[in-house]
C-alpha cells in the first residue's frame, strides 16, 4: 500500500455485504457517525483489488438488544465513551462502482466496473483527492470541462463533454432546484470545448443575453460571455428592445410553411381530435402549399361537404388554425426563411439561442421549436449521407436543447414526432437532443431509456424519481442519494459521459470570477474555433 493510501482517514471495515445490494461497513470508535454523509466517496482496500464506492446509507447498530430498550445513562461521558465503537456502532452501506489498482486489468487500463466484492474485514477509508483524479480525470483539458466538485470535496468534477453530445442527455428537477443553471453551464462547457453547435430553444428567455438566479439577481447569458460565438435570434422583436437585448435575426413563420406534421404535436394543446389531425393531411392534398391559408377562408357551410370532411372535425380543427393564426409571428408569407438562416450560422460554429420573449404559451414553444426541428434535421440528414456517399467532412454535431420536454415527448405523441425519432437514433445524423423537464414521468419510457447522460436535481414525486433511474443499476442506492439532495444547488450525475454515478455541486455561477473562468480558455478567434471542431469531428 502506497504513503498516500495509508494516511487516508480509516473508517472502518467491511462485515457484510452482495455484489447487487453493495457492502456494510462497521465504523470505528474515532469516526462519528454524523460526520458520514450519503453522497460521499470511500475506498475499499480488497486484498486482491481496491474498491471505489459511494456511501448510498448511514445506520445505527448495537451489539446487545438490550441496550435498545434499556438505554444506558449518558450523562456519564465516561460510560458513552466506553460503548461506542464496540456495544454500539455506525454502519455505512456503500455501493463499490469501480477497482481502482490491484489488478493488472486497473492498473494497464484504468478504472473498471466492480465484478465481485472485497473479502470480510476490508478497510475503509475516505477516497482521497487523487483517487477522485484518478476516476475521473486530474483537470479541465481539451475535451474535459468542469461542472463543480463530488459532496463535500475540493477536487475538480470534470464532464467529458466529447462523450457527452454522442447521445441525447436529460437535465431534472423541481422547480427552483437549479436546472437552469446546470443548462447554461453545459451550453457554456459544449461551447468553450468547441465538441459541436448549439441550438436552444429558450422558451423563458434565460440563455441568450442574460438571466436571472433565484433571488432575482440578473446574470450572464451566453451572448454577454460570448459574443462573437453566439447569435441571438427571437420571434418577439419588442421584447428583445424594451430589454435592449441585441438581436441576430427575427423569426418569422409564414402559413405555407407549416405542414401536417407540425399539427401532430399541437393536437393535445390545440385540443384536436384525432379526425381533424388527419384531415390536416387530406387539405394538403388538396391545396398544396397553402392549405392552411385556404382552410382558414373555408366558410362553415355547405360548401365542405365537398371535402368529405365531418363537419364537427372541421369546426374543430379550423378552430385549432385559428389559435395559430393569432400568433403574432404567424404570417401569410416571410420574405426570409427562418431555418437557412440558423444553418447559416450553424455552419460556421457559431451556437443559436432562439428566445420566445413574451410568447411562452406552450403552443407557440411548441410549433416553433417542432417546425424548426423538422426541417434543420432534415438538412443534417441530407447533409450527413451526402458527405457518408462523398467521404466528405460531416457537419458539425448539433445539441438541440428544448424545455417542457414531456410535451414533446409524451408516450402518446413521441413516436409520430422528431424529437423521439431523433432520441432513439442516437447520433446517426449529428444531432442530439438536451432535454430539461421537472416531469420525467411524462416522458416516454423508451426515450428516457435512450438518453445518453442523466443530470438530476432534487425531484419529489416518487413516479419521477423511478422514470429516471429506470434501468440504472443500484437503482434502490442511487434513489437514497437522490432523495438526500438539498432542495437548490445540487445534483446526482450518471450515465454514458462519467464513469459511475456523481453526487455534486455545480460550480458557481454569477459573479465576476465565474465568468472570468468560463470564458479565459476560449479560443480568441474563431478560426481557432473552426479548427478545434474539424480535429475533434472531421
Amino acid at each position: 500500500m502506497t504513503q498516500e493510501n495509508s494516511s487516508q482517514q480509516r473508517l472502518g471495515v467491511v462485515i457484510s455485504g452482495s455484489l447487487n445490494k453493495g457492502v456494510e461497513v462497521k465504523l470505528e470508535a474515532q469516526a462519528s457517525v454524523e460526520d458520514m454523509a450519503v453522497g460521499r466517496y470511500v475506498t475499499i482496500e480488497g486484498q486482491k483489488r481496491r474498491f471505489f464506492s459511494m456511501v448510498t446509507d448511514v445506520s445505527l447498530g448495537v451489539s446487545d438488544q438490550s441496550l435498545t430498550l434499556a438505554p444506558p445513562d449518558i450523562s456519564d461521558p465516561f460510560i458513552v465513551e466506553v460503548l461506542s465503537g464496540t456495544s454500539t456502532y455506525g454502519i455505512l452501506h456503500v455501493q463499490s462502482y469501480l477497482t481502482i489498482g490491484g489488478d493488472a486489468s486497473s492498473i494497464l487500463n484504468g478504472p473498471q466496473p466492480v465484478k465481485t466484492v472485497p473479502s470480510h474485514f476490508s478497510v475503509v477509508k475516505l477516497a482521497s483527492d487523487q483517487d477522485i483524479e484518478l476516476v475521473f480525470g486530474k483537470a479541465e483539458d481539451k475535451e474535459r470541462f468542469w461542472i463543480g466538485n463530488p459532496m463535500d470535496m475540493e477536487t475538480k468534477l470534470c464532464l467529458n463533454l466529447a462523450e457527452l453530445v454522442k447521445r441525447s442527455n436529460g437535465i431534472f428537477g423541481k422547480s427552483g432546484t437549479g436546472k437552469t443553471f446546470l443548462t447554461r453551464m453545459l451550453l457554456i462547457g459544449i461551447l468553450q470545448k468547441s465538441t459541436a453547435v448549439n441550438l436552444v430553444f429558450d422558451m423563458h428567455s434565460e440563455y441568450g443575453w442574460e438571466g436571472s438566479s433565484e433571488q432575482g439577481r440578473k446574470v450572464k447569458g451566453l451572448k454577454q460571455l460570448f459574443s462573437e460565438k453566439v447569435a441571438v435570434f427571437t420571434i418577439d422583436e419588442e421584447s428583445s428592445k424594451r430589454h435592449k437585448v441585441s438581436t441576430d435575426f427575427i423569426v418569422k413563420i409564414g402559413y405555407d410553411e407549416i405542414e401536417p406534421e407540425d399539427m401532430v404535436l399541437l393536437r393535445q394543446t390545440l385540443n384536436l381530435t384525432e379526425q381533424a389531425t388527419e384531415a390536416t393531411y387530406q387539405l394538403q392534398r388538396m391545396f398544396g402549399k397553402n392549405w392552411l391559408a385556404q382552410t382558414l377562408n373555408l366558410p362553415d357551410t355547405e360548401e365542405i361537404k365537398d371535402l368529405n370532411i365531418n363537419e364537427n372535425t372541421f369546426r374543430n380543427l379550423k378552430r385549432g388554425l385559428n389559435t395559430i393564426r393569432r400568433l403574432p409571428f404567424i404570417e401569410p408569407h416571410t420574405p426570409v426563411n427562418a431555418v437557412k438562416s440558423i444553418l447559416e450560422y450553424l455552419d460556421r460554429g457559431i451556437h443559436v439561442i432562439l428566445e420566445f420573449g413574451r410568447y411562452t404559451d406552450i403552443t407557440a414553444y411548441i410549433l416553433v421549436a417542432n417546425l424548426l426541428t423538422r426541417r434543420i434535421y432534415a438538412k443534417y440528414r441530407e447533409k450527413t449521407e451526402k458527405a457518408m456517399s462523398e467521404d466528405m467532412a460531416q457537419p458539425h454535431p448539433l445539441v438541440i436543447t428544448i424545455e417542457e420536454a414531456h410535451k414533446f415527448l409524451n408516450p402518446e405523441i413521441q413516436s409520430q414526432t422528431i424529437f423521439g425519432t431523433i432520441a432513439r437514433e442516437m447520433r446517426k445524423y449529428n444531432v442530439t437532443l438536451l432535454v430539461i423537464d421537472q416531469r420525467p414521468s411524462g416522458i416516454d419510457d423508451e426515450v428516457i431509456s435512450q438518453l445518453g447522460t442523466k443530470v438530476t436535481c432534487l425531484l419529489d414525486s416518487e413516479r419521477d424519481i423511478d422514470s429516471v433511474l429506470a434501468g440504472v443499476s443500484g437503482k434502490s442506492e442511487l434513489k437514497s442519494v437522490l432523495a438526500k439532495l438539498a432542495a437548490k444547488q445540487q445534483a446526482l450525475i450518471f450515465g454514458h459521459a462519467v464513469p459511475m454515478p456523481v453526487a455534486f455541486q455545480p460550480r458557481e455561477y454569477g459573479s465576476a470570477d465565474s465568468y472570468k473562468s468560463f470564458t479565459s480558455s476560449v479560443a480568441d478567434s474563431s478560426k481557432q474555433v473552426q479548427e478545434d471542431i474539424e480535429e475533434l469531428w472531421g
